[in-house]
């Protein structure tokens, strides 16, 4: 899974609440009871106020917390989730990595800042000028967190630490190990920064730096 988006990449729950009621058996025996006309009528639009409430309460999920650094993104979205956020961020990591690696910039150029497309496309071309290839194996994120965020009046930014296991390897044009190991498994870490502006209705965010942590 890739960038962005992130973005944002992404993901939506959807919670099924099931409501039902009890009812008891009746025997035959139960002593009955008239009920005044006004009683009735006072106990019908209280079971409908009652029934109101619980659909309001239905309605409304209740807010998920955010962490310490994405107070700031909560403050200037109401709807901002950070759960969701790095789950898009999870994807979006996985996806880009794997895409650089193969050269398939194309894929995901609509994720990218002009920064980071510009100084991909230079490595890719770069590797191909050199004959090499890269291949990029991913055995799981085991980390993403939001370390650092900010807001102006246009863009919302999350700097976002990932650490992950891959196995990442550089062949030259015979296919030669140049760089990496295909049987060894390496600790990456990576910071990178993913932006969206305030006033957009797409909800991906677009990969505007990245670097190592």
């Amino acid at each position: 899974m890739d960038p962005v988006l992130l973005f944002f990449i992404g993901v939506a729950g959807f919670v099924l609440f099931r409501l039902f009621s009890v009812l008891g058996t009746r025997t035959g025996h139960e002593a009955r009871h008239e009920i005044e006309p006004g009683s009735q009528r006072r106990a019908n639009g209280e079971h409908a106020a009652a029934l109101d409430r619980a659909d309001e309460d239905e309605d409304s999920e209740p807010v998920r917390a955010v962490s310490t650094n994405a107070r700031v993104l909560r403050e200037a979205d109401a709807e901002f989730d950070e759960s969701e956020y790095l789950n898009g961020a999870r994807m979006a990591y996985e996806m880009v990595v794997e895409a650089f690696a193969a050269g398939d910039l194309k894929s995901i150029r609509s994720f990218l800042g002009d920064s980071v497309y510009d100084a991909f496309k230079t490595a890719v071309s770069s590797r191909d000028e050199a004959g090499q290839s890269a291949d990029v194996k991913f055995v799981g994120i085991e980390h993403a967190g939001i370390i650092d965020a900010a807001v102006d009046d246009e863009w919302m930014t999350a700097v976002t630490e990932f650490t992950s296991n891959q196995v990442r390897v550089t062949r030259d044009k015979d296919g030669e190990v140049v760089d990496g190991d295909p049987n060894r498994i390496e600790l990456v870490r990576d910071r990178w920064t993913f932006a969206r502006k305030r006033t957009s209705r797409d909800p991906n965010w677009m990969l505007i730096a990245t670097g190592a942590a």
